[in-house]
């Protein structure tokens, strides 16, 4: 009977196996990827000179990229601001009349497309030259007055674009009395064929310099799976499975892409705003205003995203190509 008792003493205490719940084995998932997250980023510090040369490195690769995309909006804003031709000149024939001149207006104020015409007669037009130029003593040697009357014609807000000018300038030139019809639209032309071979370069060049951060993290990784290459073997001899032992790396390479895409951020708002007193000066001259853009918040989470992808994906290729082939001796 005391042999039966602690039989089933012995039973009763034995341990037993419990069921982990679905939800239980996310949360440990969770929890082992998070403490790699961290951990990995505190394993970083351990060379913390080394570190931030990598760090510093990827900041300014990728800060050129930034660099490039600000000064694409920026002169795109200006050239927006060119692109809308805001006058068209009418310089009408010399010998055309007072009582034609103000029939001509009339015409011109019905057009759809035109907002307000305004009349420079010759002898106004005289007295600015002489004030702009400086050689008043000289014109007034002239026997007549070379200049012809201006009708400055100023498009409504849809007409004031390239291809509006460009329609609007053909038909005024039909008009009866207007001699030459002038619109500052080829240089501006010029200037965004100009742009748009910028903006081919500066992707090109943007391209070459993401390889680099891709070569600069991958290589970086490499030599850390080397110098962990004993730890390595360790973890694999107690069954440790590939896809644990390369998380850490993994997290590493986003780490050194997102900080080096803060670093990036942080030089190109430096750079911005140690621009931006020249700009404003230079601006100034124009009687201009005129503030430079930064990146938004958009395109400052993009940059650091980017970078973070960057970083991963390098850290993810030294992973498959050197880590797999580690195995214990």
């Amino acid at each position: 009977m005391a042999k039966q008792n602690t039989d089933k003493n012995l039973l009763s205490g034995s341990p037993r196996i419990t069921k982990v719940s679905f939800f239980g084995r996310v949360a440990s998932v969770f929890q082992q990827h998070f403490q790699q997250i961290f951990s990995s980023f505190a394993e970083l510090w351990k060379t913390p000179f080394a570190t931030i040369m990598t760090i510093m490195v990827l900041g300014v690769a990728l800060s050129l990229p930034s660099v490039f995309q600000v000064l694409y909006k920026n002169t795109e804003r200006v050239s927006g601001q060119w692109d809308k031709a805001s006058e068209i000149s009418l310089f009408l024939n010399k010998d055309i009349s007072e009582q034609r001149i103000k029939v001509l207006i009339n015409k011109l104020a019905l057009y759809s497309d035109i907002e307000t015409v305004t009349h420079i007669s010759s002898h106004q037009a005289l007295e600015e030259f002489k004030e702009m130029s400086g050689f008043s003593k000289a014109l007034n040697y002239l026997d007549d007055n070379p200049l012809p009357d201006v009708l400055i014609v100023v498009p409504v807000a849809q007409a004031m674009n390239t291809a509006g000018s460009k329609l609007l300038a053909a038909k005024l030139k039909r008009e009866q009395g207007v001699d030459l019809v002038r619109v500052d639209i080829d240089w501006i032309e010029k200037l965004q064929a100009i742009v748009s071979v910028a903006v081919d370069v500066v992707i090109a060049i943007a391209i070459l310099l993401l390889l680099s951060v891709l070569l600069i993290v991958s290589n970086t990784i490499r030599l850390n799976i080397l110098n962990q290459r004993a730890e390595i073997e360790v973890f694999k001899l107690v069954g440790a499975t590939n896809s644990f032992i390369q998380r850490p790396f993994l997290y590493a390479g986003a780490w050194y892409g997102l900080l080096g895409g803060v670093i990036a951020w942080l030089l190109t708002f430096v750079l911005v705003q140690w621009l931006q007193s020249g700009v404003v000066s230079l601006m100034g001259l124009y009687q201009l205003q005129f503030q430079i853009s930064a990146l938004n918040i958009e395109e400052a989470a993009i940059l650091i995203a980017a970078a973070t992808l960057l970083g991963f994906i390098a850290s993810y290729i030294s992973v498959k190509q050197y880590l797999v082939k580690i195995e214990p001796k």
